[in-house]
Formats: structure tokens, C-alpha cells, sequence
């Protein structure tokens, strides 16, 4: 049987302010398989929605605050295996990822976090570097220093065609 691969589309939040001098990363802190790990604020892309709207979203979600994607940091391509509960076998996992910076809202008092997600907190990029092994992804460094190192492309260069929002009147591909 020829199954067609179809990676895992996400979108992630690159957040950073200054602070007594120092730029530092929102990041949450989540429980995963492998237990409590760092990541940028992120998720998957929902039906209906554009990568934009799904990273704002997805931060809303996850960290309690508003935000606007202003750029495209970048778009990345990462594979993985994982194992199965219970079984032997592993799964193999892709992830297209849109990274996006810019501007961070106003809290939302009383938000509910995302399941998994147990908090916030601003990490240096020096700490982020020094705990790799609580990285949730190797995007999480790679799209950090994209960001820190100027990567900004205009949010048009994504198309989002007027068919996403016509959920169950989609043409098929």
C-alpha cells in the first residue's frame, strides 16, 4: 500500500524582551513523555486557520498573553522518532514548523494554560544554551538563534488561500 507522507504542520512563538540589560525567551514548561521539558510557546495548526492565527493562538493558549506575529523568523523541517506506548515500535514524526516574533499583548488574568503546560518563564539565551537536555526540540535552539542573529521575513510570504476558512467545502487535492 503507497501511503502518502504528510508531516505535522506547527506553529511557534519567538517572544523576547530586554531585561536589566539581557534579552530573554517566554518559554513554557511542559510535562511530555519524557517528563517536564522547555519549549517555545507552540502547537499545531488547526483546521480553518492560517499559521499566523494559529501561533497566536497557540501562545494564548499556552502562556495566557496576547500575540501578533509581526515576522517570519523562519520555517524548519525536523524529524524525529517516538515511542510507542506499550509497544516496541516507534512512530516516525515530522514537523514543518513557522516560527514567528513579535508583539507580545496584554495578559489574560485567569487564562487557563493548555493541558501539560505548567508555566512560563523568561530564559537568557546563555540558560537556554546551558540545558539542552530539557529542550523539548533542537528547534527551540535553532529558531532562537535565527531570531537572535536578525532572521525576519514579511508574514506574507504565507499565502493562506480563501479555501481554509471553507471547512467541508474544500476542493480535494
Amino acid at each position: 500500500m503507497n501511503t502518502r507522507w504528510k508531516p505535522s504542520v506547527t506553529v511557534a512563538a519567538v517572544i523576547a524582551r530586554i531585561h536589566a540589560g539581557v534579552t530573554e525567551f517566554l518559554l513554557v514548561e511542559e510535562h511530555t513523555q519524557d517528563g517536564l521539558r522547555l519549549n517555545n510557546p507552540a502547537g499545531h495548526l488547526d483546521p480553518g486557520e492560517s499559521p499566523l492565527e494559529g501561533c497566536a493562538r497557540e501562545t494564548l493558549e499556552e502562556t495566557a498573553f496576547h500575540f501578533q506575529p509581526t515576522a517570519l523568523v523562519g520555517v524548519y523541517l525536523s524529524r524525529f522518532e517516538k515511542p510507542i506506548a506499550g509497544q516496541a515500535q516507534t512512530e516516525d514524526i515530522t514537523y514543518l514548523r513557522f516560527a514567528y516574533c513579535g508583539e507580545l499583548g496584554e495578559f489574560v488574568a485567569g487564562q487557563a494554560l493548555d493541558d501539560g503546560i505548567v508555566r512560563t518563564l523568561w530564559l537568557s539565551a546563555e540558560a537556554i544554551r546551558a540545558c539542552p537536555e530539557r529542550h523539548r526540540s533542537p528547534l527551540l535552539i535553532k529558531c532562537m538563534d535565527d531570531y537572535l542573529a536578525g532572521h525576519r521575513h514579511p508574514v506574507n510570504v504565507i499565502t493562506t488561500d480563501a479555501s481554509v476558512y471553507q471547512i467541508g467545502n474544500a476542493p480535494q487535492a
